[in-house]
């Protein structure tokens, strides 16, 4: 067939699109009060968290963000049960990411960037004791709602103290996706341009 690159890019473009796309919209009432109901009863006593919480799922515009995480590791953690006696602060992040990288992955959210800090803060106002960190990670989610399940997931409970156990201190904040750095327009670019390359050169 004449034109079958152009039938194998638009169907595999298509189920790519489906998949790395929130197609249920935002968050909606009966979703906000199940996934409060399981915060409530995990935070008990941390009042400011599930209002921060609360406020991001009402917020919610069904779009994907990116998360920046910044990430200072601690050089003496203690000894946690699934790692043993002598495991480093990266074998503990190692056993948290475990769990969380399929996770990810079936809900299209990963990493986008990950890099070493090689000097600390160049400029920080009112933030003492922020200066200093190991890396700095940025992740997509496809969704708050994938970000919930993922947090809200019972086997996230017994990782999550191994990633707290992992770091002195770290900070992860919520971004908007920048339009340019958006897979599909990228992957959309590169098939349009393959096709034409395609159509032009060949014999």
């Amino acid at each position: 067939m004449k034109n079958i690159h152009w039938y194998f890019f638009i169907l595999f473009y298509v189920f790519f699109f489906i998949w790395y796309t929130n197609l249920s919209g935002p968050l909606n009432d009966k979703e906000i009060k199940f996934f409060m109901k399981v915060i409530s009863e995990r935070a008990v006593n941390d009042e400011q968290r599930i209002e921060r919480l609360r406020k991001f799922m009402e917020e919610d515009d069904g779009k994907d963000f990116f998360m920046v995480n910044f990430l200072d590791y601690n050089d003496t953690p203690e000894t946690m049960p699934a790692t043993g006696k002598g495991a480093s602060s990266s074998n503990l992040m190692n056993y948290y990411m475990e769990y969380m990288y399929p996770e990810m992955f079936k809900r299209a959210s990963h990493p986008v960037f990950f890099s070493d800090v090689f000097f600390p803060a160049m400029d920080i106002v009112s933030a003492e004791g922020m200066e200093d960190w190991d890396n700095v990670a940025l992740v997509r989610y496809r969704s708050r709602k994938d970000m919930l399940q993922i947090g809200l997931n019972p086997i996230f409970d017994e990782r999550h103290p191994y990633k707290i156990e992992a770091l002195d201190k770290t900070i992860a904040i919520p971004v908007e996706t920048p339009f340019l750095n958006d897979l599909r327009l990228i992957l959309f670019i590169l098939f349009l341009t393959l096709g034409l390359f395609i159509d032009r050169f060949r014999i």
